[in-house]
């Protein structure tokens, strides 16, 4: 399947709160929706949801209307939604029945999802009485329980501890193997970049930027390079700012490390002659690699 997303607006009260936000996912790909509390992550899902409609825009699956009523989404939220005072197994069989499953089917799938997650001791136990991790693996028993077409997982991992997160991210990864729609949206990066292919960052409601990971770390780090010298560090600020002003900038400094980037038609081994010219002894000379939280904290960390 190929869900696309395109053109979204939604105004609040007269206060516009989605500018246009358009993106598309595929079946065995997960895409990272990503932003800041307030950057209209939520309204889409929302919207994705039906639970309210767009001003305007639309979203078609392969090319056809998308109508949630026609589709089974899994959604887990940031704010644990459950019913903290009831049994775990009972709850879930009751969501599940209204989500169309017999009781029959119902049991066993909680049964079995409990089993998967490591906590079917727990499934007689008043969830409240649970530890905040095996609350969140409840949760996602909630979410995958009737084999959704769609999966929408926001902040997934909040409050696992490592073991835990470990298999959380093994069943994230079989649901993306199987062939699922899969829409995370996460502020822990470096889950985003082991999950996704694709990322959208909203901004106040606009798309700020989209694409591949991969191809967005290499963009980002172009004509940058990392450089760490043996001298005191205001020396070797100094001397990039004022020696070098011509072939680059700093970009970024990290204690005595410098990322730097380098004017247009410069090549590295212009920054090593400089260095070598002012017998400057350099401890570290690499490319620069970006990571998603600098990308992230570039695109939407400002309020311009």
């Amino acid at each position: 399947m190929f869900l696309e997303v395109k053109g979204l607006h939604k105004s609040f009260d007269g206060n516009e709160v989605l500018h246009g936000v358009s993106f598309s996912v595929e079946s065995g790909k997960a895409l990272g929706l990503l932003g800041r509390n307030g950057a209209g992550k939520s309204t889409t899902i929302r919207i994705l949801m039906d639970v309210f409609k767009a001003d305007k825009g639309e979203i078609t699956v392969d090319g056809k209307p998308f109508y949630a009523k026609d589709f089974n989404i899994g959604y887990l939220p940031e704010e644990r939604g459950l019913y903290p005072k009831k049994k775990v197994s009972e709850q879930l069989i009751y969501l599940a029945s209204l989500r169309g499953l017999s009781h029959k089917e119902a049991k066993q799938n909680v049964k079995a999802w409990l089993k998967r997650l490591g906590i079917e001791e727990y499934e007689n136990r008043i969830l409240d009485t649970l530890s905040k991790g095996n609350q969140q693996k409840v949760q996602l028993v909630q979410t995958l329980i009737c084999d959704p077409d769609l999966i929408i997982l926001d902040e997934p991992f909040s409050g696992l501890d490592p073991v835990n997160s470990q298999i959380l991210k093994e069943v994230v990864q079989e649901q993306i193997q199987k062939g699922k729609l899969v829409i995370f949206s996460s502020h822990q990066m470096n889950y985003v970049e082991e999950f996704c292919e694709d990322i959208i960052i909203l901004h106040h409601g606009d798309v700020v930027l989209q694409g591949n990971v991969k191809q967005l770390k290499k963009e980002y780090g172009k004509n940058r390079i990392v450089l760490r010298a043996g001298i005191p560090e205001h020396e070797f600020s100094s001397f990039l700012k004022q020696e070098c002003s011509q072939i680059l900038h700093v970009y970024k400094q990290n204690g005595n490390e410098f990322i730097v980037e380098l004017e247009n038609h410069i090549e590295r081994k212009d920054v090593l002659k400089k260095m070598m010219e002012h017998d400057i002894e350099l401890e570290a000379f690499y490319l620069y690699e970006a990571s998603l939280t600098d990308i992230f904290v570039d695109k939407a960390g400002d309020d311009k």
